[in-house]
């Protein structure tokens, strides 16, 4: 049975904080969030960044978490053995699972397979949550995509290294 790996989730949870330097950088999309999201560069002085950042990695290391049991499928097999096996068989409910985990211990464990739900992640939950939330703000669609854009790509790469290297 895969057991959640806390070393690579406290790794992958830098990604955000390394993609976050990059895509919003005013050389790619830093200036046009920062329109679209009515601050300035001057707002970010206010800020106390050590705080910020550790509150990014630690809500980051949430989410790298949270991606272990999407991308690595193994972890649903109690769930899928379980009304078959019932509650009245313990140790063999415990066979079967450790049958059903030795049968298919790396199936579907690739930088792909892991990307895809990193995307599909995205797209199915984050930019739904962004963009009501942003549309309540008044914020538009530039705001929108720039921010969905980026955890989708975050997201993206932290599910390929996780579903490889878990």
């Amino acid at each position: 049975m895969p057991k959640l790996n806390l070393p690579l989730a406290a790794g992958t949870a830098l990604i955000p904080l390394i993609l976050g330097f990059i895509w919003y950088n005013q050389k790619l999309f830093g200036n046009a969030w920062m329109k679209a999201a009515g601050v300035t560069a001057e707002d970010g002085k206010k800020m106390n960044m050590p705080v910020v950042f550790a509150l990014t990695y630690f809500f980051s290391f949430l989410l790298s978490v949270a991606l272990h049991f999407m991308t690595i499928h193994q972890f649903a097999f109690g769930a899928l053995l379980e009304p078959a096996m019932g509650f009245t068989d313990p140790e063999g409910f415990k066979e079967a699972i450790t049958a059903a985990a030795d049968i298919s211990a790396h199936k579907f464990r690739s930088w792909t397979h892991g990307m895809v739900h990193g995307i599909i992640t995205g797209i199915t939950f984050v930019l739904p949550l962004l963009a009501i939330n942003a549309m309540f703000e008044l914020k538009n669609w530039k705001y929108i995509l720039i921010n969905a854009g980026y955890w989708t790509l975050c997201l993206a790469v932290m599910g390929a290294i996780i579903c490889q290297f878990a």
